[in-house]
């Protein structure tokens, strides 16, 4: 299998080397287009791939050809695809009709990564155009199953959800991590200390939550003592209308994410 990755990047770095080191990609059959030459040396030494400045020539006759680049720039991509290959975007934002317009072709696969995909743990939520047959939807979850999970929607309008919810999602935990953090130091812990029990516990209670076949209410529930520690903290976090601001936040995301699909 021919690939070409157009986009060096945190993404396409992060797909080029999970996918070789699983054997879903060969080194021999795969090439890198990067514009930035300081780039294009490293990802070559790294990873023993050829790299190129334009994508023109690498497309042609390739098997599988993933899009990588900013949404901005999608469009200044000189590529001819052949009517059998696959076209795969990690874009935010980009229509398949977009996509089907700008190159002409109708094999298309558009994904919405995360970026926890940097160490193997992506969650990417993908759809396909009916053109895309059988054997190329595998070849997809092989791809992204290199950097962590996928899952297959039927209908493009649920990649938005998802870029609301896994896509935007690593943020809003993040923004939770420090705010958990400052708030371990402002009762007297070392920064480290605190930084090591909030990431640990994060950590810890995403892969309870994932291995245990109770829901996240219930798991919370048998945290919570009724009148302890748990409950006193939990009830600020509902005064404070924390579910309702979570809320928000996702519906922001989602309306910001169908707005860039359609232009705005």
């Amino acid at each position: 299998m021919t690939v070409v990755i157009v986009g060096g990047g945190v993404m396409g770095e992060a797909i080029l080397a999970g996918a070789l080191a699983r054997g879903v990609l060969a080194r021999g059959e795969t090439t890198v287009v990067e514009q930035l030459p300081d780039r294009r040396a490293a990802l070559a030494e790294r990873y023993g791939v050829a790299t190129v400045a334009e994508a023109a020539e690498a497309a042609r006759g390739a098997s599988l050809v993933l899009l990588a680049v900013k949404p901005g720039e999608y469009a200044r991509i000189d590529a001819r695809l052949d009517g059998g290959a696959l076209l795969v975007s990690v874009m935010a934002g980009v229509r398949m009709a977009a996509l089907a317009e700008r190159f002409a072709h109708r094999r298309i696969v558009r994904v919405m990564p995360n970026t926890p995909a940097a160490v193997n743990e992506g969650m990417s939520v993908w759809t396909a155009t009916a053109e895309v047959d059988a054997s190329q939807r595998e070849t997809v979850r092989a791809l992204l199953g290199a950097i962590g999970h996928e899952l297959e929607v039927g209908e493009e309008a649920a990649l938005d959800m998802a870029t609301a919810l896994s896509g935007s999602g690593p943020a809003y935990v993040f923004l939770f991590t420090e705010a958990l953090i400052d708030a371990g130091e402002a009762i007297g812990l070392t920064r480290e200390q605190a930084r090591t029990l909030t990431l640990r516990t994060l950590a810890g209670s995403a892969a309870y939550a994932l291995r245990s076949e109770r829901s996240p209410a219930e798991l919370r529930e048998r945290v919570t003592s009724p009148g302890g520690t748990t409950a006193a903290g939990l009830r600020e976090l509902e005064r404070g209308g924390f579910r309702e601001l979570l809320a928000a936040c996702v519906r922001a995301a989602h309306a910001r994410s169908r707005e860039l699909g359609e232009g705005g």
